[in-house]
Parts: structure tokens; sequence; C-alpha cells
């Protein structure tokens, strides 16, 4: 029998496992709330399913190009010129299968095995096991409160020597931060300055509270590659769809290498997003954002009178990101991993350990979506009460 390769040898992405359990409680019990999923619990807006009956009836679906549909490209474009005020074109869009086929195609055109890049700690976890399958030197920055949970800077000064490579996600997951302005622009200059590409993640754009604002990393450098996806704030995830505004220099590496992997993204799912980006569309999301931060709020506000008072700070996206480093130990299992397990088992109730994120800390963590209804959220709180 052929072994697996070396290159497989990486994390496994361990909040699967906690779907895998709930499933199997609901099967057994029936009473599963989740807050582990970081995904909208609502569907696409209207305009795109309406878009998508009338795309199943008058297009053939077959292959597009290899960088999408103009159309959508359009749309993207403008999305992006309106909300950041930037020029962008639709020449400057690469349209992916997922924001995680862009990583991995981005990954494969960028870099060469052996090759540093970094990333914040604590963190999205395929950012570090695609980049280590791929034979890229991966560099942890340990990221915490006094950052705001974000890179720095003053961190990339700190390193031996630049890196070729710098991941940002703003608003981040599992923390939620942003990164302030002014720490974007100068994480963008710095790399510019020295030969590093800026990879910023925006997907979790548009999902923010308390005038938090966000910028993209084209506002300062269009040498930086900006990241988007349709699954976040446009309540999109399983359509697959994510996209990338890139430098000239890195389109033809792209182009050779997604017109042999994938050949296009989803043409469905191409066609029927371009009205995602409708003003009708738009005003529906904004309303589920309305949801998350009254969402946001109970549990900012609900977990302290648990005890669980050490909270990131929530700025976007629909995560809080706890430690509950105190209450483990005893019955409620000595790591996080062990406690969320028990609590499932216990009460129904799934929430994320934060072993995915942080592959230091993580044994003392938590993240909780709120992107459900608010009545989930309440019922959360009631039985981690019980529980606790």
């Amino acid at each position: 029998m052929r072994s697996e390769s070396q290159r497989s040898d990486i994390q496994t992405f361990h909040v699967m496992d906690v779907w895998k359990a709930a499933a199997e409680r609901e099967r057994t019990h029936g009473d599963v709330l989740t807050l582990a999923a970081g995904q909208p619990s609502t569907p696409a807006p209207k305009p795109v399913l309406s878009a998508t009956r009338q795309v199943l009836d008058g297009h053939l679906l077959g292959y597009t190009e290899t960088f999408g549909i103009l159309g959508l490209r359009d749309a993207i474009a403008e999305y992006h010129s309106t909300k950041s005020g930037i020029a962008v074109d639709a020449e400057d869009v690469v349209v992916t299968t997922g924001s995680s086929g862009a990583f991995t195609l981005l990954f494969l055109a960028a870099f060469d095995a052996g090759d540093t890049v970094v990333v914040a700690r604590p963190g999205y976890p395929a950012y570090r096991n695609t980049l280590a399958a791929l034979g890229c030197h991966v560099v942890e920055l340990d990221c915490g409160a006094d950052t705001r949970f974000q890179p720095t800077v003053a961190m990339l000064e700190a390193l031996p020597e630049p890196p070729a490579g710098l991941i940002v996600a703003s608003p981040a997951n599992p923390t939620g931060t942003v990164i302030d302005p002014e720490e974007l622009a100068g994480l963008a200059r710095w790399c510019d300055d020295h030969g590093t590409l800026l990879i910023s993640d925006e997907i979790y754009h548009g999902i923010g509270y308390g005038g938090q604002t966000m910028t993209s990393a084209w506002e300062t450098s269009r040498e930086s590659v900006v990241v988007g996806s349709v699954s976040k704030y446009f309540s999109m995830t399983g359509w697959r769809l994510g996209w990338m505004l890139v430098p000239a220099g890195l389109r033809g590496a792209l182009q050779r290498l997604a017109s042999n992997m994938t050949v296009c993204p989803p043409a469905i799912s191409q066609y029927a997003a371009i009205a995602a980006f409708t003003p009708e569309s738009r005003a529906e999301l904004d309303s589920h954002v309305q949801r998350y931060a009254v969402n946001r709020e109970l549990l900012l506000t609900g977990l302290p009178e648990l005890g669980i008072t050490e909270l990131a700070p929530a700025d976007g996206a629909f995560y809080v990101y706890a430690d509950i480093g105190h209450l483990l130990g005893g019955a409620h299992g000595d790591t996080s991993t062990q406690w969320c397990s028990r609590l499932l088992q216990d009460t129904g109730l799934a929430l994320a350990p934060g072993i995915d994120f942080d592959t230091v800390h993580g044994n003392r963590t938590i993240r909780l979506s709120f992107a459900g209804s608010t009545a989930e959220v309440r019922e959360a709180l009631i039985r981690l009460r019980r529980w606790l």
C-alpha cells in the first residue's frame, strides 16, 4: 500500500471534529446548539437566489474564463472602488474557488519551498497548514492583547531577516480584531521596502461594530494582494467563490496555475454572485450585521457575568475569543479541547476550542460564533451558566 506523502503530515482542522461530534449528539439527543461554526446562519441574499433560478434556465453553465467572468470581476472592482475610495478595475481581479482556493494558488505563485512566511498567532489555521504542506517555513508572531492580537512593524523589525511573505487578517479569525489603519499602512510600506509580499485577508470586511475603520492594504500598496470572499458578509459560504486583487507581476503565474489546477471557479456561483453586490442585497446583508451586533453585545455582557472576563476586543467578524484557563481542571477538563467536548456531551452546546488558532496558548482558549439567531445566543448563555 502506498504511504501518505510527507506534505500531508499537517495539523487537522480540529473544529471539524467538533462538528462531527455535534452531529452525533444531534442524532442521539436532538438538542444541539452550535456556536462553533464560522459561517452565517442565513441563506444567500434574495436577489442572488432569484438570479440563480434565472441562470439555471438561461445559461449553459460550461467553463468560464480562468480568472472569472467579466461581469463579476467588474462588480468586485466596483465594490472595492466604492468601499475603499481607490481605483480598481476588472483586470486587477482574479476570481477563485473560495478564498481557500485563492490562498493555495497565491502561495504556489509567490513562494518556493523553503521560503519564510510570517503569520499571526492566534490566527486562521489554514494559512500555516497550507503553507507547511507546500514546503514553506512558517514563522508565527505571538500577538497578544498588548497589540490587539495583531502583528506590528516592530515585530517584523525584530526578525533575523525580511520574510518572503506576511499574512494579515482584519477583521481577524478568531479574535475579530481590526488592524488600526495607520498600522496596516505601516505594515504595507515595510513590506514594500523589504521585498516582502503582504497578503491582506479582508474576507470579513463589512462586518464591523462601534465605528471601527476598516481599510484595505491596496489603499497603501498596490504590490500587496487583497483576498476577498462571498462567504462571510455576503452569507454565501457553500457557493465557494472568492477573489484576489493582484499586482500585475503575479497574474501570469496565477493564470498558468489556475488554468491547470481548477480551469475556472464554479460557473453558477459566478453568474449568481453578481447580484450579491446590488443595493438590494447589501441592504439585506447589512440587516444581518445588525443582528450580529445584538448577539455580540449579549456575549460581551453575558460571559463576564459567568466569570469569563478575558475577551478579545471583537471589533468585527462574528466571533468572541475568550481565555478560560481559570476554569480548567477537575470535572470540566484540563484543556479547552476537553472542556468543549464535555460541554457538548453534557449540554448539547458546541463551541470551538482554541487549539486550531493558537498552537501555543490555544489549550486555554475558546471561540464562540455569534452568527446565529439572537435566541440561540441567549440559550447558549443559559446552558453555559447552568453547566458552570
